[in-house]
């Protein structure tokens, strides 16, 4: 079920809708890791790359990791965030949702990083997506956007690829259910 703006916050995921007209953002699942009065910051979860970890970061903890980066948004490139998933508290880490941690600092790289977890609850993004919170807001009033409730599944999926495709028929499947049936008269 797809949220109304006024829900927007951390922890929530949008979806682009099919008749997104930004090139940068069609196609895309976005979950969204701060929300203030200074901004919104997202995250692109479906654009993984090949490149390796390894040559991203230049922490020893992740010298020979080969799990792939991915592509956070056209803004601030050469940024590196993360999403981890723990069940202890991340220091110098926010919490997004659940425990599901976004890592902007150094120090909690390396400590999330040391702990070698496993890429199924690591991901690394280079570059963000942001906003101020009445542009996100007048983006979703305009149909740019489907707003749904994080959950852990979406954020780590194996398949990211495929991500935007399934969230995109459950927003269909729910609209379908919501549209009311017109009544067509036989002709006379």
């Amino acid at each position: 079920m797809y949220i109304i703006p006024k829900d927007l916050g951390v922890g929530k995921l949008l979806v682009a809708s099919r008749g997104m007209g930004d090139p940068r953002f069609a196609g895309t699942v976005i979950l969204l890791v701060h929300y203030d009065a200074d901004g919104v910051v997202g995250l692109v979860l479906n654009r993984r790359t090949a490149v390796p970890l390894s040559q991203v970061l230049d922490l020893k903890a992740a010298k020979d990791r080969s799990d792939p980066v991915y592509v956070g948004g056209p803004v601030q490139p050469a940024g590196v965030f993360a999403l981890f998933q723990s069940p202890a508290k991340i220091e110098k880490a926010e919490n997004v949702f659940g425990d599901v941690y976004w890592i902007s600092d150094k120090s909690a790289f390396e400590k999330a990083l040391s702990s070698r977890p496993d890429p199924k609850v690591l991901h690394v993004y280079v570059g963000y997506s942001g906003w101020t919170q009445a542009q996100l807001r007048a983006e979703v009033q305009l149909g740019a956007w489907f707003v749904f409730p994080a959950d852990t599944a979406a954020v780590f999926n194996s398949d990211p690829a495929s991500l935007w495709l399934q969230m995109i028929q459950q927003t269909e499947l729910h609209l379908a259910k919501i549209e009311p049936f017109l009544e067509i008269s036989p002709p006379i």
